[in-house]
C-alpha cells in the first residue's frame, strides 16, 4: 500500500527536492502525484514553494538552457522544444535562451561539425556533408546555420 504524506511532510520533502536542483512546476506536480499527496493540498504546496523561492520557472529555464547547451551541446531548437514540453511560458523560454551567447553558440556549432566530420566516412562529398549536417541538426541546431557552416568547414570533402 502506498504511503500517504501529510501536507507538512510533503512540503519538507519537496523543499529538499527543489533545493537539490531547479525544477519546473510540471516536475513538482508529478512528484506530488507520485507521493500520493491529497489533491487539495497539491496547489497549496506549490504556492508555498513559489513563495519561499524553492520553485521559480524563470530560474529553471535559465539553468536548463545553460546545462543542456554546455553539457549536452544541444542547439536552440531542441532546447526550446524540451522547455515547451515542460509547459514553460514563452517569457521564461526567452529569458532562458538569452543565456546562450552568440559567439559561444557559433563555436559549439563548429566544434560539433568538426568532431562529427572526423568520425564520419562517406562515398562522396554530398553524402559526407549530409551525414555531418543531419547529426548537428538532430542536436537542435538550425539548418540555416548548419549548412553554410558545413560547406565552409568542408569545402572539398576533407
Amino acid at each position: 500500500m502506498p504511503k500517504w504524506y501529510s501536507k507538512e511532510e510533503a512540503l519538507q520533502k519537496l523543499q529538499r527536492y527543489c533545493a537539490y536542483q531547479d525544477r519546473c512546476h510540471q516536475e513538482v506536480r508529478q512528484q506530488l502525484r507520485d507521493m500520493n499527496v491529497y489533491p487539495d493540498w497539491q496547489e497549496e504546496i506549490i504556492v508555498a514553494l513559489i513563495e519561499e523561492n524553492f520553485l521559480n520557472e524563470e530560474r529553471f529555464a535559465c539553468s536548463y538552457v545553460r546545462g543542456k547547451f554546455r553539457m549536452k551541446q544541444w542547439g536552440r531548437v531542441r532546447i526550446k522544444q524540451e522547455l515547451r514540453r515542460r509547459d514553460i511560458s514563452d517569457y521564461c523560454i526567452r529569458k532562458g535562451m538569452a543565456e546562450i551567447e552568440e559567439p559561444a553558440y557559433q563555436e559549439a556549432l563548429r566544434e560539433l561539425i568538426v568532431k562529427k566530420g572526423d568520425r564520419t566516412e562517406a562515398d562522396n562529398l554530398w553524402a559526407f556533408r549530409n551525414k555531418v549536417a543531419r547529426f548537428v541538426i538532430d542536436k537542435g541546431y538550425e539548418p540555416a546555420l548548419v549548412w553554410p557552416a558545413v560547406k565552409d568547414i568542408y569545402p572539398d570533402g576533407t
